[in-house]
């Protein structure tokens, strides 16, 4: 039996950076829908849930954490893998990318030789984010 493509959900407001990300996903396998900012994933995610979120922190009006925060918030998204990137990466960004409810944080410009394999490694690891330990099921 073959195994389906994980299908991602890529959300970046820099339209270049939303094409490099689904172009080397979709190389490598994945099935990738893309956003431009937090409201047009939601509009995607009302139809379909995806496997994975590849979220940017830093988009104007709702940023990468926040539409974390909320989709933590409803227990259908409690399994879903979430993955922050940002650009301008400070101390303590990975951190609060965790406290938020990311599985996992990746520092642009992405390394296209690796990021299916980040990806892959943190969608077979056990959840890890805050709901998850809270005893919410995946």
């Amino acid at each position: 039996m073959m195994k389906r493509a994980l299908f991602i959900l890529a959300i970046d407001d820099n339209p270049a950076n939303l094409k490099l990300a689904g172009d080397v996903l979709e190389s490598a396998g994945f099935a990738v829908l893309r956003a431009g900012d937090a409201k047009e994933a939601r509009k995607i995610m009302e139809q379909i849930t995806p496997d994975m979120v590849l979220v940017d922190i830093q988009m104007p009006g709702e940023d990468g954490l926040e539409f974390t925060r909320r989709l933590r918030a409803q227990p259908l998204y409690h399994s879903l893998r979430i993955v922050a990137m940002t650009a301008l990466a400070m101390p303590g960004d990975r951190e609060k990318a965790l406290a938020a409810g990311c599985d996992g944080y990746i520092v642009k410009p992405i390394d296209t030789r690796k990021l299916s394999q980040q990806l892959r490694e943190i969608f077979d690891a056990p959840l890890s984010h805050a709901g998850a330990r809270d005893g919410a099921q995946p």
